[in-house]
């Protein structure tokens, strides 16, 4: 029996789960916000691991197919986008009555009625939207978190029915979403995967009723293909998914770690620190990696390892959210905008505001005062992005500066802003010839990290704390 092994990173604003073989390679990964309830994030992130290490092992499986059968490869990506559209509209559904319970709740009785309406008609509007989202665009590929995806087109839709709806609009959506979102839905897995091929192949037969008429010579060839033969296709890849639904997938080891790792059900000798996972991690992607900046949503580590990936000093800010992913998730809400739209809009601006802190508690503040002297979003938000890396900068100098090669980790990674601003100052203070890692899968490598930990169930200590780690206010 194939043996896998488990890392689970249990952040204070994301929760990681990556599923590796026995060479190291990852064949699954999971992600969700962590919010009220660390246990249950951390299970949803598992399971979504699992899904995901099934989809792998089908492409595992049929990779001397796939290799001549395009039509093969593009069926098994469309049939993961309509299993994650699944997935999102059970929990949506969970949300409509959420929303239902909470306008109930607190909406006065008197404008019960109007707000139930408004609260179906925002679902109903929504839905067909994210469907298209996830069937015909990469919405799965883009956006990993239900929150981010229903919040966006939620406020789009609120904005439609009045300033004097929006606030407790809003208010109803930010008492609704995190009960559902740390809501365990355990879905059986053959299941929901033979009702995506079944609207797999009601999409695949809408095309050959109506081509579409516009589409990419890429895309073209793909759906020639799958028009003519979608069936045949179908029945074909039914027989290995069923196969691949029925394995065990049998995790002989895992080790916890991240902000809430002593949350987490796993015994005392399977928790390690996130430092050391997120150097293992980090160095297991990139083998000549020296020094590591992890910028998570609780703190920031700045991290120095040898030639394998061992801890050799670190310097944190473990005091307060300051610069980190708790920070820009709080300074999204002010503006009333997604997380995801934080980095493109500063790189949009003409100049860098100069911002005197970037202290969680009083960024409302200060944003406020900033815009009403009339400065520019974007030129606000460049500040902050740029005050950000200047704090972690500060990090990586006491922890013995920036060596070749330099990688970025954590969640703060996917922030195009913070990585333009990180570039331009390591190089500068650093030199050009510093090399700068980063990769699609930052945010899991602390994840990776543990999971490394678990199959080689070793013993690794951090460097002395009191010679090493200080933190910053």
């Amino acid at each position: 029996m194939k043996k896998f092994y488990l890392g689970v990173d249990l952040g204070s604003t994301t929760s990681k789960a990556v599923i590796i073989n026995e060479k190291d390679e990852i064949i699954g990964r999971g992600i969700t916000n962590t919010r009220a309830n660390y246990e249950v994030a951390a299970e949803i992130a598992r399971l979504e691991a699992i899904y995901n290490a099934r989809f792998t092992l089908l492409k595992k499986k049929l990779e001397s197919e796939l290799d001549f059968k395009p039509e093969y490869r593009r069926y098994i990506a469309d049939i993961e986008d309509v299993f994650q559209y699944l997935q999102f509209e059970k929990r949506l559904h969970i949300l409509h009555k959420q929303l239902r319970q909470t306008v109930e709740e607190f909406i006065p009785p008197e404008n019960q009625s109007l707000f139930l309406s408004y609260v179906d008609k925002i679902v109903s509007s929504i839905l067909p939207i994210i469907k298209s989202d996830f069937l015909e665009g990469d919405l799965g590929s883009r956006n990993q978190f239900f929150r981010d995806v229903v919040s966006e087109k939620y406020h789009e839709v609120v904005s439609e029915f009045g300033k004097e709806h929006f606030e407790p609009l809003m208010t109803v959506f930010d008492k609704s979403i995190t009960p559902v979102e740390n809501h365990l839905i355990e879905y059986d897995f053959q299941e929901l995967v033979h009702q995506a091929m079944d609207m797999l192949n009601e999409k695949y037969a809408g095309l050959v009723d109506n081509p579409p008429e516009e589409t990419s010579i890429h895309f073209d060839a793909e759906l020639n293909l799958l028009m003519g033969n979608y069936q045949q296709i179908s029945e074909s890849l039914r027989k290995h998914i069923d196969q691949i639904a029925k394995m065990d997938i049998n995790i002989a080891n895992m080790t916890g770690t991240g902000y809430g790792r002593a949350l987490l059900p796993f015994p005392e000798d399977c928790i390690k620190s996130e430092i050391l996972c997120h150097a293992f991690g980090a160095h297991a992607y990139f083998p000549q990696t020296r020094t590591v900046l992890d910028i998570g949503g609780q703190d920031t580590k700045a991290i120095q390892v040898d030639q394998y990936g061992l801890v050799t000093s670190f310097h944190m800010n473990d005091r307060c959210a300051a610069g980190c992913g708790r920070y820009l998730g709080y300074i999204a809400d002010e503006l009333s905008i997604s997380l995801n739209e934080l980095g493109p809009l500063a790189l949009d601006a003409q100049k860098e505001v100069n911002i005197c802190s970037t202290c969680t508690v009083f960024a409302g503040a200060e944003l406020r005062a900033l815009l009403n002297l009339g400065e520019k979003q974007e030129d606000i938000l460049a500040g902050l992005h740029k005050a950000i890396v200047l704090r972690a900068l500060s990090l990586l100098a006491r922890s013995g500066g920036v060596r070749n090669e330099f990688t970025f980790t954590g969640g703060v990674a996917r922030n195009q802003a913070v990585l333009k601003y990180l570039s331009e100052m390591v190089h500068q203070n650093y030199g050009d010839d510093i090399t700068i890692n980063v990769h699609p899968d930052s945010i899991f490598m602390g994840a990776l990290g543990a999971a490394m930990f678990a199959r080689r169930n070793i013993e690794v200590k951090l460097p002395s704390s009191d010679k090493k780690q200080s933190s910053v206010a």
